[in-house]
């Protein structure tokens, strides 16, 4: 799965070529969607898109963003999972979908999250925007502080519920990285997501995720609706060691976003094979190093490295490695030294950063002159 940092790159230098190349050679599914993007999330490659950037109204896909942010301070054990928070009254009066919170009752921060999740609560999502962050509002600031750090350029909250508004908005492209980042980085809570109903105070809700138990491969993640927005789904699927996800924007309805989440899902896994490029740490190259204690060292990878493709066409992935020369010592382990560029099929396909697998120390005085003379000469 990406890392963290491996996400971010991804949302800042994926290549819309990836989908432009492979949607010549095998066409996505016909959606009707305003907006939709598929991703194999192993590889962070995007198989299919349209209209991934363009600003829209998430309405409840919002949630995703206040789900992340209470995951984050439960790990920073900020909050905890049994920790009882009260029920204000702004929060029982907020308008919309709710999971039926009694005023000044005290709820787990577990039964609000899954309330958030399932029955896309707007009331459980205003308990744990003020038990994060103190106000609803402080919390926006936060999600807008989070959404920055991320590269998130298209995205902006003005509250934790998705309600609409004009200055409330996102992107397909930037949803799917929030609900990347909730897979990776909170695997102890994404079965949340797989939730097919919850009760609370004696009210049983299904999750509007109709995916769930019609295809067993589907395990997340949230629906999101409102007449200005439409109907909205973000799904993610895993078979085998791949995991997908889709999001499709203003499918029309209910039934629609289900049938398009469904389509999308089916031809990134059939259409598409995932295969591990390099190993954590296997060499890639070897690569000169100047005026060191060795004369070469290992270029690699820090993380397996995976790159996606169409199926049955993988022999036509090529690989080169491009190094930083010269390279003078000292290089320290983990230092970027190098880029490997892929082309599929003649066409870009990205280009990735290689990393000094061992550290390299500067060699005595006499190496260093007798290199100083050979790069002089060359």
């Amino acid at each position: 799965m990406l890392s963290l940092r491996a996400l971010i790159l991804f949302v800042a230098a994926c290549l819309p070529a990836h989908a432009q190349v492979f949607s010549e050679l095998v066409p996505p599914p016909s959606l009707h969607s305003r907006a939709f993007v598929l991703v194999d999330l192993l590889s962070g490659t995007v198989l299919a898109e349209k209209n991934a950037d363009q600003r829209i109204e998430p309405a409840s896909l919002t949630k995703l963003m206040t789900a992340y942010l209470v995951f984050e301070a439960v790990y920073q054990k900020r909050l905890s999972m049994g920790q009882k928070l009260t029920v204000s009254e702004a929060a029982w009066g907020t308008a919309g979908s709710r999971m039926f919170l009694d005023p000044g009752s005290e709820v787990t921060v577990e039964d609000l999250l899954k309330g958030l999740i399932v029955q896309s609560g707007n009331d459980a999502a205003i308990v744990l925007a003020e038990g994060v962050a103190g106000s609803e509002a402080q919390f926006v600031d936060m999600m807008n502080r989070e959404a920055q750090r991320l590269g998130l350029a298209n995205t902006k909250f003005t509250n934790a519920t998705g309600l609409p508004d004009p200055q409330h908005y996102s992107s397909a492209r930037d949803l799917v990285t929030i609900a990347s980042l909730i897979i990776s980085r909170f695997p102890e809570h994404f079965e949340f997501y797989s939730l097919r109903e919850f009760t609370y105070n004696n009210i049983a809700q299904y999750n509007r995720n109709k995916l769930l138990g019609r295809d067993p491969h589907v395990d997340g993640m949230k629906t999101g609706f409102t007449e200005s927005a439409g109907f909205c789904l973000i799904a993610t699927a895993r078979r085998d060691q791949r995991r997908l996800i889709s999001v499709v924007i203003d499918a029309g309805s209910d039934r629609a976003r289900t049938s398009e989440s469904q389509k999308l899902l089916n031809y990134g896994f059939e259409k598409f094979e995932t295969h591990k490029l390099y190993g954590k740490g296997e060499t890639v190259q070897e690569i000169p190093v100047w005026k060191g204690s060795d004369d070469r060292l290992p270029a690699g990878f820090p993380e397996d490295f995976f790159v996606t493709v169409p199926a049955g066409l993988w022999q036509q992935l090529q690989a080169e490695l491009e190094s930083m020369q010269p390279l003078l010592a000292p290089v320290r382990a983990g230092q970027s030294i190098g880029m490997l560029r892929l082309t599929f099929d003649g066409s870009p396909y990205g280009e990735y950063p290689v990393v000094a697998l061992e550290s390299v120390a500067v060699a005595n005085i006499f190496v260093r002159a007798w290199h100083s003379l050979r790069l002089l000469l060359n």
